[in-house]
């Protein structure tokens, strides 16, 4: 589990084809990794297999590719890295599973203060796990959801999370890892036995 609080960046130092898989090479300023150990990238949980120089791989497997905007990523591409929580972390965002729901590309980034509000699109089939002054993960970054429609959400982005995530490389279009609360998950999943038992 994740709390959605971004504590490093990595960048990608190698890429490469495994087949339909992929295996990335991530530079990082950890001081030790160790193997097995599960580290959150963009918000994609993945398990360290190597680690050594600075440097550690993870496997991405081509179902992972194909719901996450991982394959997308790029050498020297910045990412987004969270830990594991630990039991006695303290838990400063929500809980976060580190897996990706669908992917939400952003329709408007306009500055509002000195904060700026992002209105992203709802992937199809996820209305129903994203409310007003709900959680949602993007890019692995735990965010509060300012409004929301049937089809779109807005986020407010303060200058420390703009300065200290990959957020300030994104642009209008492109598309991020969107993974929805998990409570807000099985909510929905008791609702729906519910209604299919009539009750």
């Amino acid at each position: 589990m994740f709390t959605g609080i971004i504590t490093h960046f990595g960048k990608i130092s190698r890429k490469e084809h495994l087949g339909q898989d992929l295996r990335l090479v991530i530079r990082a300023d950890f001081a030790e990794v160790e193997l097995g150990e599960s580290i959150a990238i963009n918000g994609v949980c993945l398990t360290v297999t190597q680690w050594q120089n600075n440097e550690f791989s993870v496997d991405v497997s081509q179902e992972t590719l194909r719901c996450s905007a991982l394959k997308k990523i790029n050498v020297n591409d910045k990412v987004n890295l969270e830990r594991s929580v630990r039991a006695s972390d303290r838990l400063g965002g929500h809980w976060v599973s580190g897996h990706v729901d669908g992917l939400s590309r952003i329709l408007e980034i306009r500055m509002q203060g000195q904060s700026r509000l992002l209105r992203l699109s709802i992937p199809q089939g996820l209305a129903a796990y994203i409310a007003a002054k709900g959680s949602v993960t993007l890019e692995g970054i735990s965010l509060t959801v300012n409004t929301v429609t049937h089809s779109e959400f807005t986020v407010n982005i303060i200058p420390h999370t703009w300065d200290q995530t990959t957020l300030h490389t994104k642009h209008v279009g492109d598309e991020l890892n969107l993974e929805i609360d998990v409570l807000a998950r099985y909510v929905q999943r008791l609702l729906n036995i519910k209604e299919g038992l009539g009750a």
